[in-house]
């Protein structure tokens, strides 16, 4: 084992395969994309307390989460966020899992917003 060697843990890895974006690229894709969704994935206390303007509360530790991206438009631009950005990664991540294309991480989340 090389002590030396520093191994990124596997939110990192999943953090950096994603389209990630800060406050200014997310806004750009907005203007971009009028029809791009924005999802919350925080909890529906952390929503009620403040969220972006025309957000979607889609709670990550909702027990229906992947259900609904059933309902979803697949082709749609999606821009994620949480509080910290781990939250959005992994919602990221099954999106990108289930089929869609168009997904963005608003990288260190609402802390960086």
């Amino acid at each position: 084992m090389n002590l030396d060697a520093c191994e990124l843990n596997r939110w990192e890895l999943f953090r950096r395969e994603q389209k990630n974006l800060d406050r200014a690229g997310f806004v750009q894709i907005l203007r971009e994309h009028p029809a791009a969704v924005i999802l919350d994935v925080r909890t529906k206390q952390e929503f009620s307390e403040w969220h972006i303007p025309n957000s979607i509360h889609m709670d990550y530790f909702a027990y229906d989460l992947l259900d609904r991206f059933e309902e979803m438009d697949k082709n749609l631009p999606y821009l994620i966020y949480c509080r910290s950005g781990r939250r959005s990664v992994r919602v990221c991540v099954l999106m990108r899992n289930s089929g869609f294309k168009n997904v963005y991480n608003l990288d260190g989340g609402l802390k960086n917003w």
